[in-house]
């Protein structure tokens, strides 16, 4: 089992930056590639990036490429969300995932372990 704790939501002016955190607890978090996810009001949950085992492959939506970075300290067991420049359409319930292997994926079925979530609102 792992449990995933995020934090750092918040409101936020178009332009401006937040920094996600992901707490892991419970079984070894380094062997497990992480996933940041995201879900606006009526819409699907959707991917935003992912990082691998190592940090060494680290995919995102093309929608925050450039704009958001993915990082993780094993040592501390979280893993972080970066965003900058965010824009009113990053509004949205943002969610940590945790796979039970070490490659980083898109595809939100591959992840087995899932926070709360954390709200994240971008004024316009």
């Amino acid at each position: 089992q792992v449990q995933l704790v995020e934090s750092g939501g918040g409101l936020v002016q178009a332009g401006g930056s937040l920094r996600l955190s992901c707490a892991a607890s419970g079984r070894t978090f380094s062997f497990s590639a992480m996933g940041w996810f995201r879900q606006a009001p009526g819409k699907e949950r959707e991917f935003v990036a992912a990082i691998s085992r190592f940090g060494g492959r680290t995919p995102y939506a093309d929608s925050v490429k450039g704009r958001f970075t993915i990082y993780r300290d094993n040592a501390k067991n979280t893993v972080y969300l970066q965003m900058n420049s965010l824009k009113p359409e990053d509004t949205a319930g943002y969610y940590c995932a945790a796979k039970d292997s070490p490659a980083a994926a898109i595809n939100l079925k591959d992840y087995t372990y899932w926070g709360q979530g954390t709200q994240v609102t971008v004024s316009s």
